[in-house]
């Protein structure tokens, strides 16, 4: 919304006259070719000026002045046409162009050198994390062109990078490693971008990644936990899972209070992922810093079928002994 600012004489053509015990009033007629029925605008004494706010950009206006006296008598000054000008380009039409992927606009703006590339929007995101995990990837290369900072973080300390390997993006998460991104960054909880791709659960990202170099069992720094572990506490995802563990993750893995994947699996009553975690050499005989084993959570948590699983195996197990 833009402003305009209207300059009026205290004298009528007809010998009228503003005085202090007058008023007048600002009336908009038309707007954009259309009768504008509104609330006028209330100017009292000897003002010559007022500013007129909330006017639309690229748009015509038809504006008169009607003054009354105290007595009663009233007079309307000829009718005065404003067109007001194009909406300065701002941040907000920046990261509007964004979110619409709109690739025309994006650079229009950038070519105007009105607005910084990395200004964040509300949110604190940078147009290359918007463009990142929504998987624009021509947009995330117009932005990186210009200048865009890619290990940038947000308030949460994610940066592109783990954005678009949560959503899946492939294509955008390796355009991002060949323009500097680097898998050693971590977010304000020690997470790494395997992390967030683990919580997304895009095996093809993540089997991307590993062959890239990133570290399989990073540790964040709240919990201890690995991308194992997050796929053992949030998702249960067999599939993550596997491919994790295929790659080196290391199964027996501890957290800081001394839980292993295996024993966070059971607690979330994630079924699969608990039979996968023993066939591929998960220790079910461990026990957690309370001297409490997987069995035993299992029963007191009420994971019937875990415990059911759990006993089958140890029935098994025994047998072969």
């Amino acid at each position: 919304m833009g402003r305009g600012k209207l300059c009026f004489s205290t004298s009528f053509p007809n010998g009228f006259r503003l005085s202090p015990h007058s008023w007048a009033v600002i009336i908009v007629e038309y707007r954009g070719g259309q009768l504008c029925p509104g609330a006028p605008v209330c100017v009292w004494g000897y003002s010559t000026k007022h500013v007129v706010e909330g006017l639309e950009p690229r748009t015509l206006y038809k504006f008169r002045l009607k003054v009354t006296s105290p007595s009663g008598e009233y007079e309307y000054s000829p009718v005065v046409s404003v067109s007001t000008t194009r909406e300065p380009i701002s941040s907000e039409h920046f990261h509007r162009a964004v979110n619409v992927n709109d690739e025309d606009l994006l650079v229009r703006i950038l070519q105007g050198g009105n607005v910084k590339v990395d200004v964040p929007n509300k949110f604190g995101f940078t147009a290359l994390m918007v463009a990142a995990q929504k998987g624009y990837t021509r947009l995330v290369k117009i932005l990186i062109s210009n200048g865009t900072d890619v290990n940038m973080k947000n308030g949460s300390g994610k940066d592109s990078l783990m954005l678009a390997c949560y959503a899946g993006h492939l294509d955008v998460v390796k355009y991002l490693r060949r323009h500097g991104a680097s898998w050693e960054t971590r977010d304000l909880g020690g997470c790494t971008a395997l992390h967030w791709a683990a919580d997304g659960g895009h095996c093809n990202v993540i089997e991307w990644m590993i062959k890239d170099g990133c570290e399989v069992d990073a540790v964040d720094t709240g919990s201890g936990w690995t991308p194992l572990m997050r796929v053992s506490a949030v998702s249960g995802n067999r599939s993550t899972a596997s491919v994790l563990i295929e790659a080196g993750a290391d199964v027996n893995m501890r957290d800081k209070d001394g839980k292993t994947p295996l024993m966070v699996a059971v607690l979330n009553n994630h079924e699969e992922l608990v039979q996968l975690l023993l066939d591929k050499g998960a220790d079910a005989s461990v026990k957690n810093e309370f001297g409490k084993g997987v069995l035993e959570m299992a029963r007191v948590f009420d994971r019937q079928n875990v415990v059911s699983l759990l006993e089958e195996r140890k029935r098994t197990q025994m047998a072969k002994k």
